[in-house]
């Protein structure tokens, strides 16, 4: 499972909200509510949150591996 816990503590240290995604990066509206829900988004989404928040991968996303049945 992806999880973006990490997004949201990078943009708190970064005094970042989601309007600053949608105005300096142009995330769409439909692309936070997907990133607020855990859905999946592009890798150009990644990358466009990468340069907003001046950070690499590990600040926007972790992975989590589903608990063995």
């Amino acid at each position: 499972m992806i999880s973006y816990a990490p997004l949201w503590q990078t943009m708190a240290r970064r005094g970042a909200t989601t309007y600053t995604l949608q105005v300096k990066g142009g995330v769409s509206s439909s692309t936070i509510r997907r990133l607020k829900a855990g859905e999946s988004v592009s890798t150009n989404t990644l990358d466009a949150l990468c340069k907003i928040l001046d950070c690499t991968l590990e600040g926007i996303i972790e992975y989590i591996p589903d608990e063995p049945q």
